[in-house]
């Protein structure tokens, strides 16, 4: 027999999805690299060196427990919670809104957080939930009630891609713990007659004019749809091949806002064209692929719940950016995960991921495959 000198630790990781998120960040900091100029600094390098630390922290979210992450599951909200409130109380505002909270050593984003602890908390609460009340109002009001709060305070931020985002994990966790379909065609009813009343009585006024925008573009080509219109073009001009690394003129001369955040898929599609369109595409297909299916996999209500959770999360953020910068939603200020610059998007991903991770660690020892150990 062979005898293999790779230690367990590191030969169990997952590098069948590793590997292609190292090859998707690393091709995330070259276009990082060409949109400031040809320079490591201010994006590419911090970018990458992100990515490793979060991958140790991934790699350690691994190695928990499910019993911790059980326990965990309820003081985690409560205390993501506490920092919303502290955000009102104490954030500082930043691009109209005020979402950071200063702890000394970090500025911190509890929002972010808050797209996995939705996760799972409600997790949790469908796995202590008797299977005979899951049709019943027991399993829907505390649901909605975990879900609200969260939503409700990022809202007043105002910061409404954040709460879409956190209401997109919690409705998807909630549905695949089998609350009856009537209940969420009620709801999506409900919501078709809410959404008019919402627009002119909720949204506020720069959240209002994104909507027409969206519906109208090129109505103000140079005023509210200047960052679809020229995202569009951008894309557009890329064609099958792209222009060619360094040759992306929308993002070189400043006509693209935001290239190395929201808007680095129009950044990258410029330069890199429909195929280096299809290589991100690719990526995150496999990323979502072995979520689902480690979630298919999983030994118990918790962890199928948490996995599908956390995977659809990630779906979330690729689904409407790409929407929004191709002109199919409105701008709602969502990054692109692995490719578009800042730290709180790569954390949560991360954390997503290395639950996922930790969740396949489950299910392997379940199975008597043993641990990472």
């Amino acid at each position: 027999m062979q005898q293999t000198y790779v230690p367990k630790l590191i030969a169990r990781q997952p590098w069948h999805v590793i590997l292609p998120l190292l090859a998707l960040v690393l091709f995330g900091s070259t276009v990082l690299y060409s949109a400031a100029g040809g320079s490591l600094q201010p994006w590419a390098l911090t970018h990458t060196l992100r990515f490793f630390v979060f991958l140790a922290m991934a790699m350690i979210i691994a190695r928990i427990p499910a019993e911790v992450f059980k326990f965990a599951a309820f003081p985690a909200y409560a205390a993501i919670l506490i920092l919303l409130v502290l955000v009102e109380a104490l954030g500082f505002v930043g691009g109209g809104s005020q979402r950071w909270l200063n702890l000394g050593f970090i500025t911190l984003q509890p929002s972010e957080l808050m797209k996995p602890g939705i996760v799972l908390v409600l997790a949790r609460f469908f796995d202590l939930l008797p299977s005979g009340e899951i049709r019943g109002w027991r399993a829907l009001v505390p649901a909605l009630a975990l879900l609200g709060v969260p939503m409700g305070l990022v809202i007043i931020q105002p910061d409404l891609g954040t709460a879409l985002a956190i209401g997109f994990g919690g409705v998807m966790v909630i549905f695949l713990a089998g609350v009856p379909l009537s209940w969420f065609i009620g709801a999506g009813a409900a919501g078709l007659v809410a959404a008019p009343i919402a627009f002119f009585t909720l949204l506020h006024d720069y959240q209002r004019n994104r909507v027409l925008t969206f519906l109208d573009p090129e109505s103000d080509p140079l005023g509210t749809g200047y960052h679809i219109t020229q995202s569009k073009i951008a894309i557009g001009s890329g064609g099958f091949f792209g222009k060619g690394f360094g040759n992306g003129s929308q993002s070189h001369l400043d006509y693209l806002p935001e290239a190395h955040t929201d808007f680095v898929f129009a950044t990258m599609s410029e330069e890199w064209g429909m195929l280096g369109g299809l290589f991100v595409l690719f990526v995150f297909f496999l990323v979502l692929r072995w979520g689902l299916r480690v979630a298919q996999n999983a030994p118990d209500r918790f962890s199928r719940l948490l996995a599908a959770g956390m995977a659809l999360t990630i779906f979330f953020y690729v689904f409407i950016n790409l929407m929004m910068v191709t002109g199919m939603a409105p701008v709602v200020g969502i990054p692109l995960p692995f490719m578009s610059h800042g730290g709180s998007s790569m954390m949560t991903n991360m954390i997503c991921i290395g639950t996922i991770m930790a969740i396949e660690r489950w299910t392997r020892e379940r199975r008597g495959g043993g641990g990472l150990s």
